[in-house]
């Protein structure tokens, strides 16, 4: 068989079990939301007290970035968010089969006239978010803007194909299109040739390689190595930024408070928006702490392993420019 003819065979199989995946996604996201919340209650009783999934992770973090709290504290939101993160999976699910006009109503934005203007002056607009809250249903944000404009989702591609195709028709329903980390560039630029201007959401809080380290913010009591792609691009396009800042009033409801971080990225000092984005993200944090993501490794690359990796002369020089 020729290799051509083996790439079909697996292209074949992988557009299959995407569109079986797919079904099953949907299927299950057009359950009532009651149901599915009774669903993720005991998905979330049996991550945290039968297979404490990620349990190491999940108090080593909270216990480095709260240290003035006491150990029924940090038990007590531990128990939330493996609350939180069950009906973040079931609530993803159920974004594929809510229509627009349920989507508004349980993903509201404020302050969105600032943002509009920004379109409508013809300016890029860079959107900052992190780990917080139910950070998918914030692919919504077109429903919710009457300029003309190209808004934009960076991602990661999932190891799977098959989830890979499934998650992003779910992301792209409401019109919001999913960009490739490593095509953000290239696409950025296309626009801004085509003269459109963009409205982008950079999820910026997650751990960067050695080689994307050019600041480490002050985070959450850690010197954290920072991802400084977004105020790299926001300077060159020289964006209005905003932060969303998310809060959940209940079961089934968030809102994104826009809160606005430079007018115009270049005229910022160098790493100045990044550390804006850690303190604002902190904030949001310490509210309703249960909401972020605990269960990843943030903090596996300390600033001690990075000159370990170039070496003093060289770590500091990396450190002074993006």
């Amino acid at each position: 068989m020729s290799e051509k003819k083996r790439e079909e065979i697996s292209q074949g199989k992988v557009k299959f079990s995407a569109r079986i995946l797919s079904g099953l996604f949907t299927a299950i996201g057009k359950l009532p939301l009651g149901v599915l919340y009774g669903v993720a209650d005991s998905v979330a009783w049996l991550a945290g007290s039968v297979v404490g999934y990620r349990r190491k992770v999940i108090r080593r973090n909270l216990t480095s970035c709260f240290p003035e709290k006491s150990p029924e504290e940090l038990r007590r939101i531990e128990r939330e968010f493996y609350h939180f993160l069950a009906d973040y999976f079931v609530e993803t699910l159920k974004l594929g089969a809510m229509t627009p006009q349920e989507t508004m109503r349980r993903m509201r934005f404020e302050n969105g006239e600032e943002v509009e203007r920004c379109l409508q002056e013809g300016r890029n607009v860079s959107l900052y978010l992190g780990h917080y809250g139910n950070w998918e249903w914030l692919s919504s944000i077109p429903l919710n803007m009457k300029a003309r404009a190209e808004f934009g989702q960076i991602y990661h591609p999932l190891e799977s194909e098959a989830a890979d195709y499934a998650f992003l028709k779910i992301r792209g329903r409401s019109g919001a299109t999913s960009i490739k980390m490593t095509e953000t560039l290239q696409t950025l630029l296309k626009w801004r040739r085509e003269g459109v201007p963009s409205i982008v959401g950079y999820i910026a809080d997650q751990t960067p390689g050695f080689n994307g380290m050019h600041y480490f913010a002050d985070f959450l009591h850690h010197e954290t190595g920072a991802y400084t792609g977004p105020e790299r691009l926001s300077r060159m396009l020289h964006c209005a930024v905003f932060y969303c800042d998310i809060t959940r009033p209940k079961r089934g409801e968030y809102v994104c408070r826009y809160i606005r971080m430079a007018d115009d990225a270049a005229t910022l000092p160098q790493f100045e928006l990044t550390q804006r984005y850690y303190d604002l993200l902190e904030a949001n944090i310490r509210r309703r702490p249960a909401l972020w993501l605990w269960s990843h490794n943030r903090w596996k690359r300390t600033k001690e392993d990075f000159f370990r990796h170039y070496g003093q002369e060289e770590g500091r020089k990396l450190l002074t420019h993006l």
